[in-house]
């Protein structure tokens, strides 16, 4: 087996952004895969254009389970319960996955189904704010994260199976076979972190949008980058926000009580007689720098020259002494990982 080359095919259920744009990339490499969808009309679009898919979802199953494939569950947060059911009952052999923006409340729905010995959560960091199967492209996931969990490793008392280290395996060679970066993390500190750098940049930018708006007319006219770039996730489909800042919400709380003290002092200093906001800038810029440092992207780029990011990288073999101690120094340090 050749690096990043997946053991099995890969079974896609839910053909939107994320999903559509998993099975057009695993397309693309020659890696065997087919999809589902529930919407005739986005399966009938996928199908013109060449894709192995069905709105059927039994008989997907039903394929999957004699495949052995890999299942990447890539619908919204609210419809993964019904589908956990579904593959409990017609592929109750497969490993599986999903892309869910948070990953407690899924593990927990895993846990309670006794499914977790066959699951390996994931979550790329990478999104538009476009939805839908033509919405999809291929190379969404090039330089982008992919978080791949491993508490499944941590809750047992006995060793984790072949079968599991295998599929673990398998998920994270799927991420970096179309293009990404895999960094290592356990859910309830993927969930933490991602309520600071993805579920408040939601609710901020929907603030703000209001805000401008609110001005009137002029206001909306006068717009350009810096209020364009500060809504852009505000012009995501407002269930699939709500899906992801609802779920997270205990995370979500305590990163929005951090945020609202900066902005009460930046009022308190902004009412003074000589207004000053040195503090909250200067910080603000050197956090951005380091950033900009640890990403490879600069103030003038979307997109780095170089092909990786400056994280730093660790050479594991899963199933060795220690890996799991390894994954977990990794997820401190939010290093990407490398799997021999």
């Amino acid at each position: 087996m050749t690096i990043n080359e997946i053991s099995r095919p890969v079974c896609v259920l839910g053909l939107g952004l994320i999903g559509g744009s998993l099975l057009r990339a695993l397309k693309e490499r020659n890696v065997p895969a087919y999809g589902f969808n529930r919407s005739p009309s986005a399966t009938r679009a996928a199908s013109a254009e060449g894709y192995d898919v069905s709105s059927d979802l039994e008989h997907t199953l039903h394929r999957a389970e004699a495949d052995n494939a890999l299942i990447v569950l890539a619908t919204p947060m609210p419809a993964i319960g019904a589908l956990l059911e579904s593959l409990d009952t017609h592929a109750p052999s497969c490993g599986f996955t999903d892309v869910v923006s948070v990953k407690g409340e899924v593990y927990d729905l895993v846990r309670a189904r006794g499914m977790h010995d066959r699951y390996v959560g994931g979550h790329p960091m990478a999104g538009t704010a476009n939805s839908g199967w033509d919405a999809s492209y291929p190379t969404l996931f090039e330089r982008a994260v992919w978080v791949v969990t491993f508490d499944h490793a941590l809750d047992t008392d006995e060793p984790v199976s072949d079968a599991w280290i295998k599929l673990w395996i398998d998920v994270v060679h799927m991420a970096t076979a179309v293009g990404a970066e895999v960094i290592p993390a356990r859910v309830h500190q993927h969930d933490a972190a991602v309520a600071r750098v993805s579920h408040l940049p939601h609710i901020l930018a929907e603030a703000l949008a209001i805000v401008g708006d609110n001005g009137g007319a002029l206001s909306l006219s006068l717009a350009a980058g810096s209020f364009r770039d500060g809504t852009r996730v505000a012009g995501s489909a407002p269930s699939l926000v709500r899906a992801m800042c609802e779920t997270n919400h205990a995370a979500l709380l305590d990163a929005l009580d951090e945020c609202l003290s900066l902005l009460h002092d930046a009022r308190a200093h902004l009412a003074e007689p000589s207004p000053s906001l040195e503090e909250l800038i200067d910080n603000g810029y050197r956090s951005r720098i380091r950033f900009e440092a640890r990403s490879g992207l600069n103030a003038a780029q979307s997109v780095s020259p170089t092909k990786i990011s400056n994280r730093p990288v660790f050479r594991l073999n899963p199933g060795a002494e220690n890996w799991i101690n390894q994954l977990i120094q990794a997820e401190n340090l939010g290093a990407r990982i490398e799997v021999f």
